[in-house]
């Protein structure tokens, strides 16, 4: 059974996407820690990150610094947090969020779906979306 990363790369459930390319997404998380929290994520479903191809995880871990970087400045953020857990989704994932100190690390602090403001959603996708252009990042949609 398909994992619900995949379904979001697919189109089935909606999605915030920041990034796109044929190996890997990068779309906002329905729970954030912080607006901006985006979760970079290979189009291959694979549970375990120490499963991945050498070169998926490392192209994985260069759009996540790619992100990472927006962020900080996007968010006026000391850090861009990184994180990997995936006990929650079984395919591999990374949350790249705005970090001021150690609380992001604990993903039970985060929003529920029904405490996030879609417009503040919106607004935070397109802020990482306008920082991957202006840094000539391709495969940034819309």
């Amino acid at each position: 059974m398909a994992s619900v990363f995949s379904k979001i790369i697919a189109g089935e459930l909606p999605g915030r996407f920041v990034y796109r390319d044929d190996t890997v997404a990068a779309f906002l998380t329905i729970e954030p820690v912080a607006y901006g929290h985006t979760l970079v994520v290979p189009v291959e479903e694979v549970d375990r990150w120490t499963d991945l191809d050498p070169a998926l995880w490392a192209h994985l871990n260069e759009v996540a610094q790619r992100i990472g970087a927006v962020i900080v400045d996007a968010f006026d953020a000391p850090r861009a947090g990184y994180l990997i857990a995936g006990f929650e989704v079984p395919h591999t994932h990374i949350h790249v969020f705005p970090a001021a100190d150690m609380s992001g690390y604990n993903l039970a602090t985060a929003l529920g779906m029904d405490e996030t403001d879609p417009q503040r959603m919106d607004d935070a996708a397109e802020r990482i979306r306008a920082g991957l252009r202006a840094r000539g990042v391709e495969n940034v949609p819309g």
